[in-house]
């Protein structure tokens, strides 16, 4: 059987119909966000940020969250 591009043999609202279906509809979900890990993490990484404002170092969030100096300047710098 010879391949046959859809968009020369289906409307275009079809297509895009299918298209939506499976890539998971218009509610698919990111990262994290049906566990609710990513709202963890917001909630880690804004406390970081607090805590630096207030003077704690970098090196001392490092420790404390189990992080490497570079994870945590890049969660202070966003």
């Amino acid at each position: 059987m010879k391949y046959i591009k859809a968009d020369l043999i289906l409307p275009t609202a079809l297509i895009e119909e299918l298209q939506r279906y499976i890539q998971g509809g218009e509610n698919k979900k990111g990262w994290g966000e049906l566990s609710g890990y990513k709202h963890e993490i917001d909630e880690r990484n804004r406390k970081i940020q607090m805590e630096y404002t207030k003077g704690k170092s970098i090196e001392d969030l490092a420790e404390q969250y189990f992080l490497s100096v570079h994870s945590i300047r890049k969660i202070i710098y966003k």
